[in-house]
């Protein structure tokens, strides 16, 4: 959970204080109710937000008072400001302005009304003289301007032009006037509710009426020129206790003819428009992965991939005013002795930090979205130049180059013992609006943590296992740190970040991490296949699902990315325990959908209190995902029904008739809260660009705007598009990657289902056996609906089963098999639809003898009467070049490796791994690589045995 009073203000130029008064202190038109315009006048909250400070001002809350130290030495009074931007005027109309001030030392203030963007005209201003006691100031004005609510309007206190340092308090600052009430007007809420995108065809069709009727009313689907194609009778469901409307189901499932501009009438009430079409869906899987270019940090966003609207010169790259992230220090308490180069990465939301517990879950799901769709899914729409980035044309898929940016980033964040920083963001929050290039702020480290030494080593595993073969120097790289950061994080299990740290930026604190440690090394062991990652996977208290609820998973809770990990990537787990966990997510998604059978606006939600919480559709989308995953486990179509009423909530199909999704529908969110799509406040700054998903409803109202508009909301009602309301209309990397991996799997299933798997294949028949290989070939599976993409061959080892190869040809040629052993081997065919036949009939194999012609070890050691010193040459005899090799040995007696080199060195009791790092990870064939380490040994200093590479037993020489 994001921090939840952070203080984001805009700061204010000291243009204003230049411009002529406009309007007299004079007595104007009556106004027709006591409306209050100032948001947290009292500051009874203990919070300043939203009044923000100018440069050489810092604002704090002291016994209910907001008391403002001022540096002194400035020329004007300008030049230092307190203030509050969004204030609404009305021309014409009468407002009295009060509030109680005092000072340290006597000196004069003034209190002005006016326009916070250029030209910055004035409305009024009125001096007063502030004493060491506090008094209570009052004027009155009538407006000439019009500043419509959450516009340009501003209040601010000069306090500058004097020559020593001071503090003033203010409290209970008030301006009452104006007819329309706080808010403005609102926005139009429709009696008929449709997802205002598109419903798939083929696909149940569902919407919901608002309407205290008791008896079915009929309603009319209208084709774009206002033609009746359809009608039927809704169907009344009583009130709905999450949004407190009386509702009706309407279900026009039977009406199925692609097309746009349909609408739905009941009475003289008329939907948003809405397409009968997969496309809108196509199309928002690459629009929410677009969104991680924008909040991209340390690099050009440019016009050729974004449009001139949403162009920006990078930002934190040390080029004035930024102070920059190339040598980014330590918080000043905690004196770490060294700077980092953290360059990169994701701005995490509407502010410009940087956090490795969300980026991390945030570029997990992005590499998982290509992961699921590779292993079972459509892959070729996630490949090369699908995407508006500057890697569009380098060979790799661009969802990749995308995650990279920020896995990149992760690793930067690792310290030099291994742990990683929890965050680095600026000294004190930014203003709002404030365009990265232009923060001036002083950026800083926090300490390290153990949730985010965990979640880098989880992704970077994860990235390492994806990269493998499509870059294998960066693979070595991101495992070698993954492996670094593990152990670190064993080692320090309980380092939890502070959670008071947020000033600046979020605290994001995390007092449980047995869930960051199963998911670690779930993806450590998949990457891997390592005994001692096999250990902690199932030895955790969370194995084979028992993370997975109806609450849902986010940063905070992240035990089930293991388990999708484990349940979509071949590993050795027994084959019973991957059908637990993969059954764990089959029983919370019939928990979803028991429960969205009975609401009125269904969505995949569920806090134990009833209440909807800060980013609660980020919840929403993740537990849309699992509803997914139970499709892809099982076929059932349920599930995937669920899945796109879970859009349709997202998309319009709420009671407060937004798409929560920026630039999708007939009402989009426009005034997120973010620094630089910020066009409520400016309006020469941009709206969100399209795919950006807003948090959504929280029942806390957990900031001014929120708290002041929207009490005694229903749950699902608690939500205003307005840009200052962060608790609700805030936009995250997390909530955007919850998004993009539900799209993407919506887009790849908005076809017809094939519920029909392929045919078993043929038993497969060996030949070409050697002492390391085999070849095997069979008879080819059929599927005349979705064809036959690929087939896994499989090494049958008692009761688990490990997929060895997976081709798209009837044929595998299986090596680096042991010599004279015994195999079992069957094949299983999958479909385009990701569907598996059958498992065939298995073959017995036994492999020929043969002598260790893979490798050969040369061992050299001196040694001394409490350790020795050794190197190893490793020649590569197997007569094929070897990308990367790993070298385990076995001591005899109770040595420790103390120190390595050339290589990644590890050890668990008596077994020691050395893995390759990326400047000698190549091996050709005949040639060798030398490494070294020093380690505790007592004479006659044993030497290691059972030397293998890659699984390989050596020779000596």
């Amino acid at each position: 959970m994001r921090s939840l009073f952070p203080a984001r203000g805009r700061r204010r130029t000291a243009a204003l204080a230049l411009v002529a008064v406009t309007a007299a202190l004079a007595a104007g038109p009556a106004h027709a109710a006591d409306y209050q315009r100032i948001v947290n006048g009292t500051f009874g909250a203990g919070s300043a937000d939203p009044w923000w400070a100018s440069a050489g001002v810092t604002n704090r809350v002291v016994n209910g008072e907001l008391c403002a130290s001022v540096t002194g030495g400035t020329t004007n009074p300008w030049d230092a400001l307190i203030g509050q931007n969004g204030v609404p005027f009305e021309a014409g109309q009468q407002y009295t302005m009060s509030f109680d001030a005092y000072a340290t030392t006597p000196q004069p203030i003034a209190a002005n009304a006016g326009e916070g963007v250029s030209p910055y005209r004035g409305i009024a201003r009125h001096e007063v003289q502030l004493t060491t006691s506090k008094q209570t100031y009052t004027f009155t004005f009538t407006s000439n301007l019009d500043f419509p609510d959450a516009g340009n309007g501003q209040i601010t206190f000069q306090l500058g032009g004097q020559a020593a340092d001071n503090t003033i308090c203010v409290d209970n600052v008030s301006l009452i006037g104006g007819v329309i009430p706080p808010g403005g007007p609102g926005v139009p809420t429709k009696k008929v509710q449709v997802d205002q995108v598109a419903y798939v065809p083929g696909l149940p069709k569902h919407a919901t009426l608002v309407s205290t009727e008791t008896a079915a009313q009929p309603w009319a689907l209208k084709n774009s020129a206002g033609a009746t194609v359809a009608t039927g009778q809704t169907t009344p469901k009583g009130v709905d206790t999450l949004s407190g409307d009386p509702v009706h189901l309407i279900d026009f499932s039977s009406y199925d003819t692609a097309g746009t501009g349909y609408t739905l009438t009941v009475g003289a009430d008329t939907s948003f428009p809405f397409a009968i079409s997969a496309d809108p869906i196509k199309k928002l899987r690459y629009d929410s992965l677009a969104f991680f270019y924008h909040q991209r940090s340390g690099i050009e966003i440019q016009a050729q991939y974004v449009g001139a609207t949403h162009a920006r010169p990078a930002g934190h790259l040390n080029v004035a005013p930024n102070q920059g992230d190339n040598n980014v220090p330590c918080r000043s308490d905690l004196n770490c002795g060294y700077t980092l180069d953290v360059r990169g990465g994701w701005y995490d939301a509407g502010d410009h930090g940087k956090y490795v517990v969300n980026g991390g879950i945030s570029a997990w799901q992005v590499l998982n979205t290509y992961e699921r769709a590779k292993l079972i899914g459509d892959a070729a729409a996630l490949g090369d130049g699908k995407l508006a980035i500057p890697e569009k044309a380098n060979g790799v898929p661009d969802v990749l180059d995308e995650a990279r940016w920020e896995v990149e980033f992760l690793l930067k964040m690792q310290a030099p013992d291994g742990m990683v920083h929890h965050k680095i963001h600026d000294a004190n929050w930014t203003a709002l609006p404030t365009l990265p290039h232009q923060d001036s702020q002083v950026r800083r480290l926090s300490a390290t943590s153990t949730a985010a030494t965990l979640n880098m080593a989880a992704v970077a595993a994860q990235a390492a296992r994806i990269y493998k073969t499509i870059d294998p120097a960066f693979s070595a790289k991101a495992l070698a740190a993954a492996v670094k950061a593990y152990a670190a994080a064993k080692a320090n299990p309980n380092k939890i970040a502070d959670p008071n740290d947020g000033t600046g930026g979020g605290a994001y604190s995390d007092n449980k991490l047995t869930d960051e440690f199963y998911w670690a090394a779930a993806e450590m062991y998949a990457t891997t296949g390592e005994a001692s990652y096999r250990a902690d996977v199932t030895g955790s208290s969370l194995y084979k699902g028992q993370s997975i609820d109806d609450r849902g998973y986010d940063w905070g809770a992240t035990g089930p990315l293991g388990d999708i990990t484990l349940a979509l990537v071949p590993t050795g787990l027994p084959t019973a325990d991957v059908a637990a966990i993969k059954a764990a997510f089959v029983t919370t998604a019939d928990k979803h959908l028991n429960q969205m059978a009975s609401q009125g606006y269904p969505a995949p939600y569920r806090e134990p209190d009833g209440t909807y919480v800060w980013g609660s559709n980020g919840l929403v989308a993740n537990n849309a995902s699992v509803l997914a995953l139970a499709y892809d486990f099982t076929g059932a179509a349920k599930y995937r029904e669920g899945v796109f009423e879970a859009l349709h909530y997202l998309l319009g199909r709420n009671p407060v008739s937004y798409s929560y999704v920026s630039g999708y529908g007939g009402q989009p969110v426009r005034n997120v809260h973010h620094r630089h799509w910020a066009n409520q406040i400016d309006p020469t700054l941009p709206i969100a660009p399209p795919g950006a998903l807003s948090g959504g409803p929280n029942s806390a109202l957990q900031d001014p705007i929120a708290a002041r508009m929207l009490q005694g909301c229903k749950p699902q009602k608690c939500f205003v598009d307005h840009i200052e309301a962060y608790s609700l209309n805030e936009v995250t990397v997390n909530w955007n990657s919850a998004l993009a991996w539900i799209a993407n799997w919506a887009a790849e299933k908005s076809s017809p289902a094939d519920a029909t798997p392929p045919t078993t294949p043929g038993t497969p028949v060996a030949s070409a056996i050697t002492a390391t290989g085999v070849t095997l070939t069979w008879t080819a599976s059929s599927d005349p609906e979705s064809g036959v993409k690929d087939y896994d061959v499989i090494s049958i080892e008692g009761d688990t089963q490990r997929v060895v190869a997976t081709v798209t040809g009837t044929s595998a040629t299986l090596t680096g098999l042991q010599p004279n052993t015994a195999y079992r081997f069957a094949v299983q065919a999958r479909n385009g639809a990701g569907l598996k036949s059958a498992l065939s009939a298995a073959v017995s194999v036994t492999t020929k003898p043969g002598s260790a012609t893979y490798c050969q070890i040369a061992y050299r050691a001196n040694g001394w009467s409490d350790g020795l010193s050794a190197s190893i040459t490793i020649t590569n005899t197997s007569g094929t070049d070897w990308p990367s090799w790993t070298l385990r040995f076995t001591w005899p007696g109770g040595q420790k490796i103390t120190q390595g080199w050339s290589a990644a060195w590890s050890q668990t009791g008596s077994a020691v791994t050395a893995t390759s790092v990326p400047w000698n990870s190549r091996v050709p064939a005949g040639g060798s690589v030398q490494i070294g380490f020093n380690a505790s040994s007592s004479p006659p200093h044993a030497e290691p045995t059972d030397f293998t590479v890659n699984g390989q037993p050596c020779s000596k020489g």
